[in-house]
């Protein structure tokens, strides 16, 4: 497996899971059917994606490389797969998630409403009725495929025909639509397309190609909260196109990652080695005072003024195979710039025999209300300035660190930290917010999760809904593009 570099930053912590047809497994889950292993032993999946015996003192062995691109820098992550969620994934439909003590979020599924604030947890008023939130996320079934779910009911849907590769599903503001790219998702011949949801039998409606709006691969894809939908051009550049079709817009020349602000025409992105750049009011993009050049991954708070991001302002890099990997911290600054940005997560190191284990910071998400950040810390050991993921075969001086756990961290007003992270959730990825911010979906071992979260302490509450992966794995590996996203209430 080739190492992948992504365009202007670390992916983050994530899977490297097989596509090809003649694989034999992406993890430990697919060697079930090879039967109970000799005492001692257990099934795992090798590098080369097939299912072979290994002693039980070493842990799960996770491919760490990547995959090769046309970009500037190096993800160097892997998830690890744990092994077994103590819940198996089996929630009932009907179960809802309690609203606490907020003013309305008090209708239960199926029942009538007129507004998407009377309804509960995780539901949205449809054709007058409370029903579950969809969550969009892009799996693997021998083709990669976009794919939608109710968040509370395992079983989902591929928004392209039998045979026809997609990804990078995105719901537009309303909720109404989910964008996609599909056919050729790797090359420039892919389609930008739009269904409507509740999904009905109509076949989708193409907007663009990538050839058309450039030359180039879609990716990045970003739509709600915006009045357009956004992409990056393959390497860097961003454009843009109405919901409704027309001729493809540039809106930058360079750059990656884009995040609408709430008002959706406002934006932020990420240039290589140039950080956080703004456009405010229609004007044309400006670096964002005060941050650093190293910033990368802008999101926008919808509620407060601050913007998250990553940032390695020091030039601490690491090897994970031949690539020198930043070694990146989470930052907060307001949106209108100025001042020093503010340390939300940072590195961390402890030394063992020969080396350390260290971390850093990646994927982060606001949540809907502004008062948490979710983020995930990647523990790896360093020998000789040779990094491998905690977790992975050669890291067993890791001990008991995880290769990713998720964090949520409490934010004031101003983008300062309050109080200490929470664990959220341990050898996951990905962490997304629900829009009413009282759930929090997640990929652990190739499957989507949600978990409701404390609104008051920020830690996981109630059982885990689980998506079993029979049919569908969810991947991970091209970090924020593969974070699952929430249907907007």
């Amino acid at each position: 497996m080739t190492k992948r570099v992504v365009l202007g930053a670390l992916f983050g912590a994530l899977a490297v899971l097989g596509t090809g047809c003649g694989d034999e497994c992406v993890d430990q889950f697919d060697c079930r059917d090879k039967g109970a292993a000799p005492a001692g032993q257990e099934w795992i999946c090798n590098a080369d994606n097939k299912c072979e015996l290994q002693n039980l003192v070493l842990p799960p062995e996770e491919d760490a490389g990547t995959e090769e691109d046309a970009g500037t820098e190096v993800d160097a992550g892997a998830e690890v797969d744990a092994g077994t969620e103590v819940d198996a994934g089996t929630e009932d439909a009907g179960t809802e998630v309690d609203a606490g003590t907020d003013a309305g979020m008090n209708v239960a599924k199926g029942d009538a409403c007129t507004a998407s604030t009377d309804c509960m947890a995780g539901l949205r008023c449809e054709a007058a009725t409370c029903q579950s939130l969809l969550i969009a996320v892009t799996g693997n079934d021998g083709g990669t495929r976009a794919l939608v779910t109710e968040y509370d009911v395992p079983g989902m849907t591929s928004l392209s025909a039998n045979g026809v590769a997609s990804a990078y599903p995105r719901f537009g503001p309303d909720g109404a639509q989910v964008a996609f790219v599909q056919g050729d998702v790797t090359g420039a011949a892919g389609e930008l397309a739009v269904r409507p949801v509740p999904l009905t039998a109509d076949a989708p409606t193409v907007l663009t190609t990538g050839t058309a709006a450039g030359g180039a691969r879609i990716r990045y894809m970003e739509w709600e909260p915006g009045s357009l939908i956004a992409w990056v051009r393959g390497s860097t550049g961003i454009s843009t196109i109405a919901a409704t079709g027309g001729s493809p817009a540039q809106a930058t020349g360079n750059g990656t990652f884009p995040d609408w602000a709430p008002n959706g025409t406002d934006y932020a992105y990420s240039a290589a080695g140039n950080g956080i750049y703004v456009s405010t009011g229609g004007a044309a993009p400006a670096p964002l005072a005060g941050s650093p050049t190293s910033g990368e991954q802008p999101h926008y708070n919808r509620t407060t003024s601050q913007l998250l991001f990553l940032a390695n302002p020091e030039g601490t890099t690491v090897n994970f195979g031949t690539e020198a990997t930043p070694v990146l911290k989470l930052y907060s600054l307001p949106v209108t710039g100025g001042g020093d940005p503010k340390l939300l997560a940072g590195t961390s190191t402890r030394a063992v025999e020969g080396g350390s284990v260290d971390s850093y910071i990646a994927n982060p998400n606001w949540s809907p209300d502004g008062k948490w950040v979710a983020y995930v810390r990647a523990n790896f050991l360093l020998v000789n300035n040779a990094a491998t993921l905690c977790g992975n075969v050669g890291a067993e001086l890791c001990g008991t660190d995880r290769g990713n756990d998720i964090y949520v961290q409490g934010v004031d007003s101003s983008g300062g930290k309050l109080g200490e992270p929470v664990l959220f959730a341990e050898n996951a990825t990905l962490p997304s917010f629900s829009p009413d911010g009282r759930l929090v979906a997640y990929i652990f071992g190739g499957q989507l999760v949600v978990r409701a979260i404390d609104p008051a302490t920020g830690a996981a509450t109630g059982t885990a809904i689980t998506h079993p992966k029979d049919t569908y794995t969810v991947l991970t590996s091209e970090g924020d593009d593969h974070r699952p996203r929430w249907q907007p209430r």
